[in-house]
């Protein structure tokens, strides 16, 4: 199963991640994106936005087959308390991979002090491996690795 890029810029490794908590897996695996703009940020999967945070910087989507997922925009932006994020959808909604979840205007987390580079980690790895991560530049939209549905 692809698991897409919640939004574009410069997808690194987790181990690349300044906060110990995603690069040394204990969140779970996966990869992280360094946004080259602000944006939008899309569901990477299809299915059950099961958590969207008060403040917008993060949420997780769990799918039909049982990969839970997490998407957090940003290092500490929760100390942000919602100032430059805007949900776009709905906590428990069903969302498909692609559509919008989140809009964040990244100048803000910056400006703010706050590291943007955003971690995208399946927190269930021991039943849903992930493989083929990407690194380099991607698209919102665009594969950034793997996993087993």
């Amino acid at each position: 199963m692809q698991i897409l890029s919640p939004i574009s810029g410069e997808a690194v490794p987790l181990s690349e991640v300044p906060d110990e908590v995603f690069a040394e897996g204990m969140a779970g695996q996966g990869a992280a994106v360094v946004p080259d703009s602000g944006g939008v940020a899309v569901a990477p999967v299809s299915g059950t936005l099961v958590k969207l945070f008060e403040g917008g910087h993060a949420f997780g989507i769990e799918t039909e087959g049982g990969v839970e997922l997490i998407v957090h925009l940003g290092l500490d932006t929760i100390e942000l308390r919602g100032d430059g994020f805007e949900r776009l959808a709905t906590e428990g909604e069903r969302v498909e991979a692609g559509e919008p979840v989140v809009r964040f205007d990244l100048e803000r987390i910056r400006s703010s002090g706050y590291d943007p580079i955003t971690p995208v980690v399946v927190t269930n790895p021991e039943e849903h491996p992930v493989s083929s991560t990407r690194t380099g530049p991607v698209r919102a939209g665009e594969p950034l690795f793997e996993t087993r549905p």
